[in-house]
């Protein structure tokens, strides 16, 4: 009697097995948002294209990934995130393998669009699992570990992609990490359960992630909504707090934007490193930013669970990232390529360490607009995939690149300043 009392009591991890899912998910949907930077260099002296066309391009992904982040939103607060999930994967990245045949600007320019569409409902979907499978304690450290898959995936496979380069040319690069996604929307579709539906998962852990604040029936209980009133509209876009989070995410999202799009082209072109050398030391920085990333998520758990407020255990690593990430404009008063690295280094691992910002959405959102709140929070942040790349190729004048970081390290700066003076106490909108 006492054995299957213990037993009961036990919970099975489900929750922490399913992490690797999304991990991965994550690697896989940076791979074919960065993999135009690896090819970038190439594809601009294949097609002949100036830095202020490469910005177009570079910023393509994010008209419309930016712009769809609502009705994205709208579509997680529907549909199932098993069928949906390996629906986009699938189609986003059948549009990567059609880049690698692009034979013209125009032609990569739209490819690039129609990857943000297809990619738009992505972290909203991924926000939302997390909010069903995690207790509040924990919520912190499981976005950290699959929010890390956009560093450690690149860190570790932008080698692969450059050797890939080298190999089989540009269009390789596209090809390949296409076919890679197409494998991983079936697996996904074969894999993915919602919690009570999980094979193997036991009564225990659903009590412990429902206690918790996991909202483990938000996909049973749920009815769809017909439309969305004046007043769910006013919830996430006429509150303060909201907007000093949507702010700070774009500075968040500026610094990784540069690394996944102008920092190979400043390492060869402007640095003038040799392309393979380059490949293998822009992996630095997205190691820097994988530890800062884990770093912030145990850092922020492990003060929730000693008491303190959310208020302070969720804005201390966020605050502290972003300025550490105005380190960037470091680079400019150096010359030795290994400095550069480390200046970028400390700028990206400050960005990692500031990422947890989808935990305040859980913790903020309205329960039944988490789906729209989720997407509203994107798109503003990922208003910077549109505006850096092209801001950058306008601020590039001949071999000065030293513009370029002196914005980034200001967009920096005023992210942290959001934080501090413009969110206020974390706690849920009702």
């Amino acid at each position: 009697m006492e054995t299957t009392t213990l037993e009961s009591q036990t919970t099975t991890g489900k929750r922490h097995r399913l992490l690797a899912m999304l991990f991965i998910t994550v690697v896989i949907t940076y791979l074919d948002r960065s993999n135009l930077s690896i090819a970038a260099t190439a594809i601009a002296q294949d097609l002949q294209l100036d830095p202020a066309h490469m910005g177009l391009v570079f910023s393509a992904f994010g008209w419309s990934y930016a712009l769809l982040q609502i009705p994205g939103g709208m579509l997680v607060d529907r549909a199932r995130p098993r069928l949906m999930m390996a629906l986009i994967i699938g189609l986003w990245s059948l549009a990567t393998i059609l880049q690698g045949f692009a034979s013209a600007f125009v032609l990569l320019l739209s490819l690039r669009v129609l990857l943000g569409v297809l990619e738009a409902p992505a972290y909203p979907t991924l926000n939302r699992i997390v909010t069903t499978w995690f207790p509040d304690s924990e919520r912190a450290r499981a976005i950290a570990v699959y929010t890390s898959g956009q560093y450690v995936g690149l860190a570790f496979l932008t080698p692969a992609l450059v050797l890939t380069q080298q190999h089989f040319g540009w269009h390789g690069v596209f090809i390949l990490t296409g076919l890679i996604g197409v494998v991983w929307a079936l697996v996904w579709y074969a894999l993915y359960r919602e919690p009570p539906e999980a094979a193997g998962i036991n009564q225990a852990e659903l009590d412990t992630i429902r206690r918790g604040g996991g909202l483990v029936e938000l996909g049973s209980a749920r009815a769809p909504r017909a439309r969305y009133d004046a007043a769910d509209w006013r919830a996430v876009l006429g509150n303060r707090k909201l907007w000093g989070i949507y702010i700070g995410q774009i500075a968040v999202t500026s610094t990784l934007w540069f690394f996944l799009t102008w920092f190979p082209t400043y390492l060869v072109k402007y640095r003038h490193m040799d392309f393979l050398k380059a490949g293998f030391m822009a992996a630095v920085p997205f190691l820097a930013a994988f530890v800062g990333i884990l770093a912030s998520g145990l850092i922020s758990d492990a003060l929730i669970r000693r008491g303190v407020s959310a208020t302070v255990a969720r804005k201390v690593p966020i605050v502290t990232g972003l300025l550490l990430s105005t380190a960037i404009v470091g680079a400019n008063f150096v010359d030795s390529p290994s400095m550069v690295i480390l200046f970028m280094a400390i700028a990206f691992f400050g960005s990692g360490f500031s990422s947890i910002t989808w935990v305040l959405v859980s913790s903020m959102a309205k329960k039944e607009l988490l789906g729209l709140t989720s997407g509203m929070f994107n798109l503003m942040g990922n208003l910077s995939s549109i505006c850096v790349p092209i801001v950058i190729g306008l601020l590039v004048k001949g071999n000065d690149f030293a513009p370029a970081l002196v914005f980034m390290s200001a967009v920096g700066l005023v992210g942290a300043l959001s934080y501090l003076f413009v969110v206020g106490r974390i706690e849920r909108i009702r």
